[in-house]
């Protein structure tokens, strides 16, 4: 089964940046739709952002809209999530997750995602 592995949390102050990534053991990512969730204590999961297996198609929750980037390096099998003018309420534990699937799964939710990491803390406070 494909494993992820997510990278690059930490403490941030408001108004920084963290970059996140993205990667499988000991598969390749390039043909899964990948996609970048967060769930903060006491709240339920929320999507992020998603990204089509080739790049071409990307989502944004309206909250990270203009402050975060996904992109993905297929040569490298590694996703990314470039997270800019950072909010303390962009606190949470981040996960990423990957589907197979053309059409049957739902960004926002995480519902059709087969495969998840085992999060990053990310935390955003000065």
């Amino acid at each position: 089964q494909l494993q992820l592995v997510e990278s690059g949390g930490g403490l941030v102050q408001p108004g920084g940046s963290l970059r996140l990534s993205c990667a499988a053991s000991g598969f390749t990512l390039n043909y899964y739709t990948i996609g970048w969730f967060r769930q903060a204590p006491g709240k339920e999961r929320e999507g992020v952002s998603c990204i089509s297996s080739s790049g071409g198609s990307t989502n944004y929750a309206d909250s990270v809209k203009g402050r975060f980037t996904i992109s993905r390096d297929n040569a490298k099998s590694t996703v990314y999530l470039q997270m800019n003018r950072m909010k303390p309420e962009d606190t949470a534990v981040y996960y990423c997750a990957a589907t197979l699937s053309f059409s049957d799964y739902d960004w926002k939710t995480g519902t059709g995602f087969d495969s998840w990491g085992q999060g990053t803390q990310v935390t955003v406070s000065s």
